[in-house]
C-alpha cells in the first residue's frame, strides 16, 4: 500500500507514545468480567481487554453498535444498513461463515447464539442500548470460552441493579431517526431489580430503508444464605427494510446514486429471547461453585438480496446450556475447574418464490434440521510467583455433534447440493498461557500465547452447492504470540501497547466458482496502542491506533490468490482519537477523529478503496442536576465515503457511508 499512512514505521509509534511516560500516581483499577466469568482487574491479565464503561456509552449514544467497538484498538466493523454489520477483530472483515464464526458475541458471559448458528450480523441481538458495560478481548477468548472465541469476543454486561439508577431518554435526529430508552433499577420486594426498554426508529437515508428495533432487559437478584443468584431475560425485535450495495468505480461519491436501493424488497425480520440464572455458592474460606443454567430462542425471515434467486431463507434455533466451574481462591492465586454443556436445535428454510431461472429453481432449495450437543471441560488459573511475577495458563477440551436431517430431497436441485442425513463431530483442543511482570510501580510487562479453534458452522457443511464435496472438514485453528506493556503517565494517564502475531489453519472459504475451500492459510501480524490521557482538569485526549498486515499463506487460482497477497477489506491503518472538553461543570463537547487506510477490495490485490477520514461531534449540557440536553453530529464535513468496499463479479461495489446527521436529545436521570 502507498498511502502516507503506510509509510509510517509502527516502531516510531511505539517510540513516540513512549516518551510520554513519566513519574505519576496510577488511575482507578478498570475491573472487567470477561477473562474468567467473575470480576477482575484488567492489569492483572496478561490478555488485552478494552472496557467500554456506563459513563463512555452514555456520551457517545450510538445509533450503531460499531459506534462503540470501533474506538477499541484491532477492531474494525463495517456497518452495514440498519442494524447490518461485518466484524472483525484482528482479523480482515470476514462474511460467511468465517464472519459468523471468528467471532464471539455474548451477553454476560454466555454466548448470544449457539456457536454452530451463528450470524454475521449477531450483535444485532445484543441489547446494547442498555447496557452497563460492554467489553472487548482481541485475540484468542481463554480456556472459559470454547469454539468461536477465535479472533476475539464481545461481551455486552446487563446494568447491575444497585448501581442502574433511573433514567428517561429521548433523541430525534436526521433521517427520521428517534431513540428512546427508560430504565430502573433498586430494591424490589424479592431482591435487587433492573428493568429497560429500549426503542429505535429511522426512515433510513436512503430509499425503502426503514428501521424499528425494540428491546427489553430484565434482572432480579438476591442471596439465600451463602448462594447469590441473578435471573436475567432479555428480548430484542427486529423488523429492517435493506438496502443493498451501490455498484460502480466510486459510486460512493455520487450522492444520488448512493440513497438508491437496488432491492427495495429486501427486508430483515428477527426475533430473540434469553433467560437465564447465573448461581454463586460460597463452599468454604477458599472454594466457591459457580455457573449458569440458561435458554434462548433465536428466529430470523431474511431476503437473500444478495444473489440472484432473491429467495425468502427463514432460519432459527433454541438451546439450553448449562456453565459450572469449581473456583478456588487464595491471596496468591486462582484456580478454575469447570464443565459446560449444550444443547440445540435448529433449523434453516430456503425457498425461492419467484419463477426459476438458469440453475435457480422455483420452490425449495433448502429445509433441515441439525441437532447439536456441545461438552467441554477446561481449566483456568492465574498463580502470584512474587510481589511483581504471576502466571496464568488454561486450557479447554471440547466435542461438537451436529446430527443432520434433511426434509426435502437428496441429491442436488438446479445450483443446490443436499447432502443426505448424516453426523458430523469436532474435538478441539485450545490451551493458552500469560505472564505478567510489573517491572516497576508504572510499567507493566505482560505476554500470552494461545490457541482460538472454530468448529464448522452447520451451514458451511449443510448449505452446499452442486459440485461440493460433503465432509471431510476440519475445524478452523489459529495460533497467536503476543507481548505487550502497560504504563501509567502523568495525571493518572494510562497507555497500552501491544505487537502479535497469529496463523491460523484449516480456513474455511468458498471460492469464486462457489465451492468450499478448507484448507487456506492466513497470517496476521500487527502492533495496538490505546492511549488516555487527562491535559489539565478539563480536557482529556483518547486515542486507538491499530497497525496491521494480514496475508495469504496459500494459492488459490479461482481467487487469483497468491502467498503474500494482502487479504482484502483489511487496512494496514486504523485510528480513532477523541477529545474530551467540559469547559464548565454542566456542560462536555467531544471531538472524534476516525481514519480508516486504504485496503484492496478482492483477493487478487487488483483493486483498492483509497480510504477515508471522518470528523464526529457530540455535545452535553445539564440544565439542572438530572436533567441533560445532548446533541452530535456525524460526518461533519459531509464527506462521502465507503464503509465497505468490495470487487466482485468484475465490478467494485459498495456499502455507501452516510452522510452528515444531526441528532438531539433530552435525558432525565437520579
Amino acid at each position: 500500500m502507498t498511502s502516507d499512512a503506510t509509510d509510517q514505521d509502527p516502531a516510531m509509534l511505539l517510540a513516540a507514545l513512549a516518551l510520554a511516560i513519566t513519574q505519576a500516581s496510577p488511575g482507578d483499577d478498570v475491573i472487567v468480567v470477561s477473562g474468567a466469568r467473575t470480576g477482575e482487574v484488567a492489569e492483572t491479565l496478561a490478555t488485552p481487554v478494552t472496557v467500554f464503561d456506563r459513563a463512555e456509552l452514555r456520551r457517545i449514544g450510538a445509533q450503531h453498535i460499531s459506534e462503540i467497538l470501533n474506538r477499541s484498538p484491532g477492531v474494525f466493523i463495517n456497518r452495514g444498513n440498519g442494524v447490518e454489520h461485518l466484524t472483525a477483530i484482528r482479523s480482515p472483515v470476514f462474511t460467511g461463515g468465517a464472519g459468523a464464526g471468528s467471532f464471539l458475541y455474548l451477553e454476560d458471559g454466555i454466548p448470544l447464539r449457539a456457536a454452530g448458528f451463528a450470524n454475521i450480523n449477531g450483535l444485532f441481538e445484543a441489547v446494547d442500548d442498555l447496557a452497563g458495560q460492554i467489553e472487548v478481548i482481541r485475540g484468542p477468548g481463554g480456556a472459559v470460552y470454547g469454539s468461536n472465541a477465535l479472533h476475539g469476543l464481545v461481551n455486552v454486561i446487563t446494568p447491575e441493579p444497585d448501581e442502574a439508577g433511573r433514567l428517561a431518554e429521548l433523541e430525534a435526529g436526521s433521517f427520521g431517526r428517534v431513540r428512546a430508552r427508560a430504565y430502573a433499577g433498586g430494591e424490589t420486594g424479592f431482591g435487587s431489580g433492573f428493568i429497560g426498554l429500549g426503542v429505535r426508529h429511522e426512515n433510513g437515508w436512503r430509499d425503502d430503508a426503514q428501521l424499528d428495533r425494540s428491546t427489553l432487559q430484565t434482572s432480579l437478584d438476591g442471596a439465600a444464605g451463602a448462594l447469590d443468584w441473578s435471573l436475567r431475560a432479555s428480548l430484542v425485535d427486529l423488523d429492517q427494510e435493506t438496502a443493498t450495495y451501490v455498484s460502480g468505480f466510486k459510486a460512493y461519491e455520487d450522492e444520488a446514486l448512493s440513497q438508491q436501493n437496488a432491492d427495495p424488497e429486501a427486508f430483515r425480520n428477527a426475533r430473540a429471547a434469553r433467560v437465564s440464572l447465573h448461581l454463586d455458592q460460597n463452599l468454604s474460606q477458599n472454594w466457591r461453585a459457580t455457573g449458569a443454567v440458561y435458554g434462548r430462542s433465536n428466529e430470523m425471515d431474511f431476503r437473500l438480496h444478495f444473489l440472484p434467486s432473491e429467495a425468502l431463507e427463514t432460519t432459527g434455533h433454541d438451546s439450553l446450556g448449562l456453565q459450572s466451574a469449581l473456583v478456588r481462591e487464595t491471596e496468591t492465586s486462582r484456580f478454575m475447574l469447570g464443565m459446560d454443556g449444550e444443547w440445540t436445535n435448529g433449523f434453516l428454510i430456503e425457498n425461492q418464490t419467484q419463477p426459476g431461472f438458469g440453475s435457480f429453481p422455483q420452490g425449495l432449495h433448502y429445509d433441515y434440521a441439525v441437532e447439536a450437543g456441545v461438552a467441554a471441560v477446561f481449566a483456568q488459573g492465574r498463580f502470584q510467583l512474587s510481589e511483581r511475577l504471576s502466571l496464568e495458563g488454561g486450557a479447554r477440551l471440547e466435542q461438537t455433534r451436529y446430527d443432520y436431517d434433511n426434509r426435502t430431497a437428496n441429491g442436488v436441485t438446479g445450483r443446490y447440493l443436499r447432502p443426505a442425513d448424516r453426523s458430523d463431530s469436532f474435538t478441539t483442543f485450545a490451551p493458552h498461557a500469560g505472564v505478567v511482570f510489573d517491572a516497576t510501580d508504572r510499567l507493566q510487562l505482560f505476554a500470552r500465547a494461545a490457541r482460538g479453534v472454530r468448529a464448522p458452522q452447520t451451514a458451511e457443511l449443510y448449505r452446499l452447492d452442486s459440485g461440493q464435496q460433503v465432509g471431510g472438514f476440519d475445524p478452523e485453528e489459529l495460533d497467536s504470540l503476543e507481548a505487550g506493556l502497560r504504563m501509567q503517565s502523568w495525571a493518572s494517564g494510562r497507555i497500552e501497547l501491544v505487537g502479535f502475531t497469529m496463523d491460523k489453519t484449516n480456513v474455511f472459504f468458498r471460492d469464486a466458482n462457489g465451492f468450499n475451500v478448507s484448507d487456506a492459510e492466513t497470517t496476521h501480524d500487527g502492533v495496538e496502542a490505546s492511549l488516555v490521557q487527562p491535559l489539565g482538569d478539563r480536557l482529556t485526549v483518547s486515542a486507538s491506533v491499530t497497525w496491521a498486515v494480514h496475508e495469504y499463506a496459500f494459492a488459490d487460482a479461482t481467487e487469483g490468490i497468491a502467498p503474500g497477497n494482502r487479504v482484502d477489506t483489511a487496512p494496514e491503518w486504523l485510528w480513532n482519537v477523541r477529545a474530551v472538553w467540559e469547559p464548565t461543570f454542566d456542560s462536555q463537547i467531544e471531538a472524534e477523529w476516525i481514519h480508516v487506510d486504504e485496503y484492496f477490495a478482492d483477493a487478487a490485490n487488483t483493486a483498492r478503496y483509497e480510504g477515508h477520514d471522518l470528523l464526529n461531534l457530540r455535545a452535553r449540557y445539564t440544565l439542572r442536576p438530572g436533567l441533560d440536553v445532548f446533541s452530535s453530529i456525524r460526518n461533519v464535513l459531509d464527506d462521502r465515503y465507503a464503509e465497505r468496499a468490495d470487487y466482485a463479479f468484475g465490478n467494485y461495489r459498495y456499502f455507501p457511508g452516510e452522510p452528515r446527521s444531526v441528532s438531539v436529545g433530552v435525558r432525565l436521570s437520579r
